[in-house]
């Protein structure tokens, strides 16, 4: 019976961590960005645009496709966050703003 349970949370888990490490891949690679050209300020410009721009035109969401979108098109601070594998944008602008003060 352990066994079973087991096997039917692992994959489960796994999958929790796995979009984690996602996230914090995307926050990676800003930081990166930053690093090479100095400009976060500058993404975090962009990356509020193309937010603007997807509330203002917004696109039939499919769950099935929303990992393909820039904008997460399934919007929501609920429990469903957790499952998402990017970030939400507001966040990151905040840690590009916040790299920009400090000069990282």
């Amino acid at each position: 019976l352990l066994m079973i349970i087991i096997g039917i949370l692992a994959p489960i888990a796994a999958g929790l961590v796995q979009m984690a490490i996602s996230r914090q891949r995307e926050f990676g690679a800003d930081k990166a960005s930053e690093e090479m050209t100095h400009k976060s300020l500058a993404l975090a410009v962009a990356l509020g645009k193309l937010i603007s721009e997807s509330h203002r035109v917004p696109l039939p969401a499919n769950p099935a496709t929303a990992h393909m979108f820039i904008v997460n098109p399934l919007t929501g601070k609920d429990f469903s966050s957790l499952f998402s594998t990017h970030p939400p944008m507001e966040e990151r602008i905040a840690r590009l703003e916040q790299y920009a003060r400090s000069g990282l």
